[in-house]
């Protein structure tokens, strides 16, 4: 392990992290492939430990009382894998400036590129619940302008009226080390009120997700849906806008 400005950086650091999974059963839908929520779960571990190997992890960062939040994310799915499938995840980070940085990952099965992601993360005070500067130094970290996907991240356009409405509770498992909603948990709780026959066939080209505020223990949510959109308020206010393309 080396050493940078007091930050432990592991001696097998490398800009671009590979990591290899085998999807299990429990991974899967009862069709036998990877739920959309486990590509972000995945996504979410292998990021975590690039972050850790390069010393920008959350335990890192809460030295100075901050912590990485997703904002925005765009995932791009030619084909999912299935059970017993061995995948590669690989990652790296595209830009990072002052409070703001895109992370770029992919899926691979044999070589083959099955699924193309980009996330826009933002820097907060855990203590403040505010965007700061990152404190940690991250020149080591190579910054590569390789796009993952074939669209950019963008601001959802929310419809001005939908069609149902489900409610439910913020509960103690949907809560992170963050302490709030993990972010995979919003796109969970859409995809349970969604049309059951679009998840199961595999015609999802594409997810469209939008952080807008936290939530946190005991908040009680609304979702809205409207054919392939969906919005998540708490007491009238937007905390979260998906779109899929099919």
């Amino acid at each position: 392990m080396l050493i940078i400005n007091k930050m432990p950086i592991f001696k097998d650091f490398t800009s671009i992290y590979k990591q290899n999974f085998e999807i299990g059963f429990q991974h899967c839908y009862p069709n036998g492939f990877l739920k959309h929520t486990e590509i972000c779960n995945l996504f979410q571990i292998v990021a975590g430990i690039h972050a850790d190997l390069g010393g920008i992890s959350y335990l890192d960062m809460q030295q100075h009382q901050q912590a990485w939040v997703l904002s925005r994310m765009r995932i791009e799915i030619s084909k999912l894998p299935k059970w017993k499938d061995v995948i590669t995840i690989k990652t790296w980070i595209k830009t990072l400036e002052n409070s703001r940085s895109i992370r770029c990952l992919e899926m691979y099965l044999n070589e083959e590129k099955l699924i193309g992601c980009e996330t826009f993360w933002v820097v907060i005070n855990t203590t403040t619940r505010r965007p700061d500067n990152l404190a940690l130094p991250h020149t080591h970290f190579e910054k590569f302008e390789t796009d993952s996907i074939s669209q950019p991240i963008e601001k959802i356009t929310i419809p001005e009226v939908f069609t149902y409405k489900n409610e439910r509770k913020i509960i103690l498992s949907d809560i992170d080390i963050v302490n709030h909603a993990n972010n995979v948990k919003y796109l969970e709780w859409c995809l349970d009120v969604a049309n059951v026959e679009m998840v199961l066939s595999n015609s999802i080209k594409a997810l469209n997700l939008n952080y807008l505020q936290e939530l946190n223990y005991n908040d009680v949510i609304e979702i809205h849906h409207t054919g392939n959109s969906f919005l998540i308020t708490k007491e009238g206010k937007n905390c979260f806008a998906l779109e899929i393309e099919i």
